[in-house]
C-alpha cells in the first residue's frame, strides 16, 4: 500500500514539474514575436477598442475584419489597412498571444458589436487567414473571404475567394496551398510579382522567407488595392 502510494507520489510530482515546464515554454515562445515597425501613419478615424481597432467610418455599408499572422503584433498590418479604410471599414483584431488559433472566432464579437454594417468580409495573413477561412467556413454573415499567403482548411462552398501571394514567398507551403485552395469553388489567385511572405506586414524579415524583389510600400499598395476591387465586386 505504502509502495503503491510512493509511486502516486512521484506521478503527480512529475506531472506537476511538466506542467510547469510547458508553462515556461509557453511563454517564452510566445514572448518573442515579430513586433510592427514605424510607419508614418495619421491615426485619423482610427477607433481602438479592448480586442480590436476599427479604421474608417462604421457608417460604411461594408467591413473588413483582418486576423494578423502568427506571433505578429497586429499593428504591423496598419499599412494595408490604412489604404483600405477610405473605401471600407476595417476592423483588425487583436489576437490572444499573438496567435490567431487561440481565437478564431474573433470576428463574430466584431459583427456583433457594429450592426449597422451590413455585409462582412475577412481575411487575414498566413495563419490568420486560415484561421478567418475556418470562420468563413460556417458564418453566413460573411460575404467574402480574402487570403493574403494563406490557405483554408476547410470547404467554404460559394463564399468568393480572393487569395493573394508573392512569388518570392519562402514561407508558405505551396504544396499545402495547392492541395488545399481547391476548398474554394469561387477563387481569385494574384501573384505579386517580387513579393514575399513578411512584406504583407510592416514586420521586418521573417525567418525562412526569401528576399522581396518589390519594396513593402508597392506590396501593400497592390494588396489593398486588389482587395478593394475585389470588396466592390462581391
Amino acid at each position: 500500500m505504502k509502495k503503491k502510494k510512493k509511486i502516486i507520489k512521484i506521478s503527480a510530482l512529475i506531472l506537476v514539474c511538466i506542467l510547469i515546464i510547458s508553462i515556461i515554454a509557453f511563454g517564452i515562445y510566445v514572448s518573442d514575436y515579430y513586433h510592427a515597425e514605424e510607419y508614418d501613419m495619421i491615426y485619423d478615424n482610427v477607433i481602438e477598442k479592448k480586442n480590436y481597432i476599427i479604421y474608417g467610418g462604421l457608417e460604411a455599408e461594408k467591413g473588413f475584419i483582418f486576423y494578423p499572422g502568427a506571433k505578429v503584433e497586429e499593428k504591423a498590418y496598419e499599412p494595408i489597412l490604412n489604404q483600405i479604410k477610405e473605401e471600407v471599414c476595417c476592423i483588425l483584431v487583436k489576437m490572444p498571444f499573438h496567435l490567431a488559433v487561440l481565437n478564431p472566432d474573433a470576428a463574430k464579437e466584431v459583427i456583433e458589436d457594429i450592426p449597422q454594417i451590413q455585409k462582412w468580409y475577412v481575411g487575414g495573413h498566413s495563419l490568420g487567414g486560415a484561421m478567418a477561412a475556418e470562420f468563413a467556413a460556417y458564418d453566413k454573415r460573411v460575404q467574402g473571404l480574402i487570403l493574403l499567403a494563406a490557405y483554408p482548411t476547410k470547404e467554404l462552398n460559394d463564399i468568393p475567394v480572393l487569395s493573394l501571394y508573392g512569388s518570392e514567398d519562402g514561407v508558405l507551403n505551396m504544396e499545402k496551398y495547392t492541395s488545399s485552395i481547391g476548398l474554394a469553388s469561387d477563387v481569385t489567385e494574384i501573384l505579386i510579382e517580387g513579393g514575399n511572405h513578411a512584406q504583407f506586414g510592416n514586420y521586418g524579415e521573417q525567418s525562412k522567407d526569401k528576399q522581396a524583389r518589390i519594396s513593402a510600400e508597392e506590396q501593400w499598395r497592390e494588396t489593398a488595392e486588389q482587395i478593394i476591387t475585389f470588396i466592390k465586386e462581391n
